[in-house]
């Protein structure tokens, strides 16, 4: 296993890749028969074209410069993190040529390989990117993860998470964003948010482009089906029929049926919120971004207005100024861990932290998570798939593929190739809200790194001495939890991560929809579709649930403690509701209850979280933010 892993990490570093390659120092007699020369004279082939999309992709122009502010700066709009929220407003302020625009991000620049999209299981596992956040341990769930803890990975980088997730793109249904509505968020119903959904989207799939209620040709957000598909994705379409559901777009009119995934991907590499909003502003003269700079605080004044941010960089401590507002764009985690150390959040807890109160406020409450179970897999005796072997092996040529024509299973998601949205507890209603997600795959690669993406304490006897079987697997997730968490401060200082508790599971529907949702995965295993290719389930229970009668829902409610793990996607925190509502941090307009000029834009301000992954749906939040800034500017 760790032989494996390790070769594997090697074929992802491309300077050691390149090293290999190109500076062995006994390269010419490392063997000397011919076929050995033939076939590491296409390892290094492969190795230059690999170098020269390095080049092409991330050594050219499109970088925008690194400015560093000097002390008493001023800007109109300053906005923190960019991300996939903050990139989207900056671009759309900075359209408004008079507005003077900083964008702050504690990343540096993307690197080529957050464009490869087989890669993103690997990204949430490089710390140069990434946040490294933890969940603080609990014996209720990530019960099979080390410490106990389950990993919360979050981009830091220009493009933050959209840079290094899964490229799921996906809405939410229209009743998630009604139900925001109802809870007293005027202008967020879903008439009201699918312009917005339209205006962000090019949408490249041509059986749908024509589809003018729903989808958008002419935005920066392109969005496609992956270039490649093993068998795997239509035999999973067909099982979806054998059990009742239809084929759909689950960005239109309905969500719950079968499809083959939708993607942030253009010409077969990923698209994140840098390439799609800020490459092409790279040479506005009213915008600038200052990088590897970590704000520290948002300045508020004594009349409890915002104006200005505190951030380090280089070693200097720089203060700048914001006539306007500033824009808090830091994500679920970040933007309330910054709210609370500028001293708006619950008063008690700062004041326990030494923290100067400017608003008592609920900030950190309402975190809210979709969780995934990672432990159904399927091992098959036909090649409907692909293994982790025959998708590295840099002798097969689909890395040359995806180098020299961008196709090939490296433009794959790395997770899913097919999805489906299903409503357990009607399961023969096909409209309205879904409650489960069933993610596809028969790229054996994910199946191969989940223990180690997911940190599981004892991966070796689990799924990895099936690496080499073709098979397929289902990741289930629970859309609408009930269970709520919280984040909270461990200091006053930034450098110091907060205390992050999900709490999931708490709620025991939340176990009973996850539970029906695993059986709904075991059913489409049973189809005749799947039986022809003699589909049989890898029974891998956890020593702890052999007590347990298999299949009861005491079996499953043990296994998924311990075998589930975050979707990556935290949300709620900076919770969106009505000036009174006493569980509010944020209002419609996304203004910070009690403090002037400042906002906040991102997937904390989600009063619940949406079927769906959410970057899309942050997007959004985005497109919609700048917008309702500009009107209140009068612009």
């Amino acid at each position: 296993m760790l032989h494996k892993t390790s070769s594997l990490l090697c074929i992802l570093s491309i300077n050691a890749m390149i090293i290999l390659l190109h500076g062995h120092s006994n390269y010419e007699s490392f063997n000397n028969n011919d076929n050995s020369k033939s076939k590491l004279s296409k390892l290094r082939d492969r190795a230059i074209d690999m170098e020269n999309f390095s080049k092409n992709q991330h050594c050219s122009n499109k970088k925008i410069l690194d400015t560093t502010p000097k002390s008493g700066d001023i800007f109109d709009f300053i906005i923190i993190g960019a991300g996939t929220a903050g990139s989207t407003t900056a671009a759309r302020l900075s359209e408004i040529s008079q507005n003077k625009i900083l964008l702050i991000e504690a990343g540096s620049y993307e690197n080529f390989f957050m464009d490869i999209p087989i890669f993103a299981p690997i990204l949430t596992l490089d710390n140069n990117i990434n946040w490294n956040y933890k969940t603080k341990p609990s014996n209720k769930y990530c019960r099979g993860m080390n410490g106990n803890v389950c990993l919360w990975p979050r981009g830091k980088v220009v493009g933050g998470s959209s840079a290094t997730n899964f490229m799921l793109a996906a809405r939410g249904g229209a009743e998630d964003y009604d139900r925001w509505a109802d809870m007293g968020n005027e202008g967020w119903a879903y008439k009201d948010v699918l312009k917005y959904f339209k205006k962000l989207e090019t949408m490249n799939i041509p059986e749908l482009k024509s589809d003018t209620t729903y989808h958008g040709t002419d935005g920066p957000v392109h969005i496609t089906y992956p270039l490649y598909r093993t068998p795997l994705s239509e035999v999973i379409l067909e099982a979806g029929k054998e059990i009742g559901y239809p084929i759909v777009d689950y960005n239109g009119k309905n969500m719950i049926g079968f499809s083959h995934v939708q993607a942030t991907i253009m010409n077969g590499t990923r698209m994140s919120s840098n390439s799609a909003y800020l490459h092409p502003i790279r040479n506005r003269k009213n915008f600038y971004m200052t990088l590897q700079s970590m704000v520290t605080k948002i300045l508020i004044d004594n009349t409890k207005r915002a104006v200005g941010v505190e951030f380090t960089k280089d070693g200097q401590n720089i203060s700048v100024t914001a006539r306007k507002e500033v824009i808090l764009c830091a994500g679920a985690i970040g933007s309330p861990q910054l709210l609370m150390l500028s001293g708006i959040g619950p008063e008690k807890h700062l004041i326990e932290l030494g923290i100067k109160v400017f608003q008592n406020a609920p900030v950190g409450e309402n975190l809210i998570d979709h969780l995934g179970y990672f432990g159904l897999q399927w091992i098959t005796n036909a090649s409907i798939g692909l293994t982790t072997s025959e998708v590295f092996n840099p002798f097969n040529p689909y890395m040359s593929e995806f180098f020299i024509n961008r196709t090939g299973p490296w433009t794959t998601l790395g997770l899913a190739e097919t999805l489906a949205y299903v409503n357990t507890k009607h399961p023969d209603k096909q409209s309205g809200l879904p409650d489960i997600e069933l993610l596809f795959t028969g790229i054996q690669p994910i199946n191969f790194i989940a223990p180690i993406l997911i940190n599981l304490k004892d991966p070796l006897s689990l799924w990895i001495k099936y690496g080499e079987y073709h098979s397929w697997s289902v990741l289930v997730g629970l859309l609408k939890p009930k269970s709520r968490g919280r984040i909270t401060l461990l200091a006053n200082n930034v450098n110091v991560k907060p205390k992050i508790v999900p709490n999931y599971l708490n709620d025991s529907d939340d176990v009973r929809t996850m539970i029906a949702g695993i059986r709904t995965a075991l059913r489409i295993g049973e189809t005749k579709v799947m039986q022809a290719f003699n589909s049989q389930l890898l029974n891998v229970t956890n020593m702890e649930c052999d007590k347990y009668e298999y299949d009861s829902d005491a079996y499953w409610d043990c296994m998924i403690r311990i075998m589930s793990s975050t979707l990556f996607h935290p949300s709620g925190t900076c919770k969106m509701g009505p000036r009174g509502d006493p569980t509010a941090v944020v209002d419609s307009r996304l203004k910070v209850i009690g403090i002037e000029g400042l906002r906040v834009v991102d997937a904390s301000i989600m009063p619940e979280i949406v079927s769906a992954p959410i970057n899309l749906p942050v997007y959004m939040i985005g497109e919609k933010a700048a917008d309702m800034i500009k009107e209140d500017w009068k612009y």
